[in-house]
């Protein structure tokens, strides 16, 4: 197999790289067109546990939409605690203000027996839809997320999955 690497000459190996560089920017370019599409800088988001069963199940992939502050009780929002970088996936049980008032809102996962105030930030009772919502849950695939869970729980699979990538573009002929 690195044979057929030795054997390339530099003009192919440089074609084959710049392929593989070009996949890879392509893939970015699309994360971050529909995150502006979106307004959400997470437009895709799995879900990491079971607290939303039966609706949602580990390993469900999310479209987000974030376009339009007015959300409803019973929507199901996505949201980050302040300080962390881990997507909750609940949905929103009380709101309080609205209009001219910021719009704070109350969530709870629905195989949950209270809301998240426990969840949330010290000192903190609501989330703040402005600040704290990355978006509402406008659609979803099962499992397909399942993928992301593998990866995020055994590290070493995402240098591998990479590696046979690269080979993979590299080895490729045209």
């Amino acid at each position: 197999m690195f044979s057929a690497v030795a054997n390339l000459q530099p003009r192919q190996l440089a074609t084959q790289v710049l392929n593989f560089a070009l996949i890879l920017s392509t893939a970015f370019m699309l994360w971050k067109g529909l995150s502006v599409a979106t307004d959400s800088p997470s437009p895709i988001v799995v879900v990491l546990s079971g607290s939303m069963e039966p609706a949602f199940q580990r390993g469900d992939l999310l479209f987000l939409w974030n376009r339009g502050q007015d959300t409803q009780i019973g929507e199901i929002v996505v949201y980050n605690v302040r300080g962390k970088d881990i997507p909750i996936v609940h949905r929103v049980v009380q709101r309080f203000g609205g209009g001219k008032k910021p719009l704070r809102l109350l969530t709870k996962g629905d195989d949950n027996p209270s809301d998240d105030t426990e969840l949330y930030a010290r000192g903190q009772d609501y989330l703040e839809r402005s600040q704290d919502v990355i978006g509402s849950v406008k659609g979803y695939v099962p499992f397909v997320g399942y993928v992301t869970i593998m990866l995020s729980e055994h590290p070493w699979m995402k240098t591998v999955m990479l590696g046979i990538m690269g080979l993979l573009v590299v080895l490729q002929r045209e």
